[in-house]
């Protein structure tokens, strides 16, 4: 029997990776869902539910109790976004999979460099664009632009499976940096403010819900991305990648929709 060390620790971190993901995105899509059914009068406030042979009923409060346990959903969030980053690092800069010489002949340290600036300035970017006074169809429209304009550029520096991974790290960057950015820290400043007594700030609520709201868009495109290793003929395989990944990010983008109002 042989034992192949790297192998297995491939193996394992992407079944920690995917497993992760899987309860980070479920949790983040089930609550999305809730919060559309308390919105809906015929719920009158309290939404009813069956599983594994119990019921519940949830209700929504606008501020936290202070006498209960404060359940939090955010550790999801780092382990996906951490375990990915190792496999990004070890399969792709340190595995051979970043450079294809007939593209661009990086060095090793320029393609670090380059992943690197990749996730900050991206997330500096997202995060500077969604704080501006646009309207919400203005920056949707820039973001997707911004999104194609990047894709294409790195066509022209890494192989194209390295492409397609890297706008996955991108928005899987985004999604875990919306979460401990900009949600966890609502939250807390939600708490604080009713521990002091004070009214809670609807704007910091609003801002948290549009960040979580832009998580459950960002994960229908970086999922496909995650599956295209195994189709490399229609994906990052064929000439027009770039494009290929364009329009499939819209079409994610419409099928985060409608899983947004089903149920």
């Amino acid at each position: 029997m042989n034992f192949d060390l790297t192998e297995w620790l491939h193996l394992l971190l992407r079944w920690a990776h995917v497993f992760a993901g899987i309860l980070w995105i479920g949790s983040t899509y089930f609550f999305t869902w809730l919060d559309g059914r308390l919105h809906d009068p015929a719920e009158q406030g309290q939404v009813w539910m069956v599983h594994s042979g119990g019921f519940y009923v949830v209700e929504k409060q606008n501020a936290p109790s202070l006498e209960r346990t404060l359940h939090w959903f955010r550790w999801e969030a780092a382990f996906t976004w951490l375990s990915g980053i190792v496999l990004l690092f070890l399969v792709y800069h340190f595995g051979g999979a970043l450079i294809d010489k007939d593209v661009r002949d990086l060095s090793l340290t320029a393609g670090i460099g380059i992943t690197v600036g990749l996730l900050l300035l991206g997330w500096l970017i997202y995060d500077r664009l969604w704080s501006l006074p646009l309207p919400p169809s203005a920056a949707v429209v820039v973001s997707y632009l911004l999104l194609v304009a990047i894709t294409y550029g790195l066509t022209r520096l890494f192989s194209g499976r390295a492409v397609y991974i890297h706008i996955g790290a991108l928005l899987g960057t985004l999604m875990a940096a919306n979460v401990w950015r900009c949600i966890l820290p609502a939250q807390q400043q939600l708490i604080a403010a009713t521990k002091a007594g004070g009214k809670p700030d609807p704007a910091l609520a609003a801002r948290a819900k549009m960040r979580s709201k832009h998580n459950t868009f960002m994960v229908l495109p970086l999922v496909f991305i995650m599956i295209s290793n195994h189709f490399p003929t229609s994906t990052f395989g064929s000439d027009y990648n770039w494009m290929v990944l364009a329009v499939l990010v819209l079409a994610g983008w419409g099928a985060a929709k409608v899983l947004r109002r089903a149920g």
